[in-house]
């Protein structure tokens, strides 16, 4: 098949995460699925690439991270208005009932627990929330 422009429009993801060997994996992951990927290692540094005028279609977010964490991150997102398009995930291994719904507060798309997920089923929840927001 030859590609016409019928194309899906690449769906920008902005993965924050500490972690770089699951950022570097999810990168990797989702710009296999047709993602357009976006990485910060920090809330710190996640806020200041939105303000540099990033507006991911899709955020995923993960809560334990230094200096600021995603909690923290998504309140001043909302604060200030960054990218208030953006669904937004949570992607944690917090998975107290407590925190789900902090995100569900903050406005959180959905709430993927890491330890009970392959990253093929990370990939396929983000797909079905963005399916399920893009109605």
């Amino acid at each position: 098949m030859t590609s016409n422009g019928m194309e899906r429009q690449k769906r920008k993801i902005f993965i924050v995460d500490d972690d770089s060997f699951l950022l570097d994996m999810y990168a990797l992951k989702f710009s296999q699925n047709n993602f357009e990927v976006y990485t910060a290692m920090s809330g710190v540094q996640a806020i200041e690439k939105l303000k540099n005028g990033l507006q991911p279609d899709v955020m995923l977010v993960d809560i334990l991270m230094p200096e600021m964490d995603g909690f923290k991150m998504l309140e001043k997102i909302n604060t200030d208005k960054l990218s208030p398009n953006s669904v937004k995930i949570i992607l944690s291994n917090k998975s107290q009932q407590a925190d789900i719904d902090r995100g569900s507060s903050l406005g959180v798309a959905g709430y993927i627990i890491k330890a009970n997920s392959t990253p093929v089923e990370v990939i396929n929840q983000v797909i079905n929330i963005l399916a399920e927001k893009m109605k």
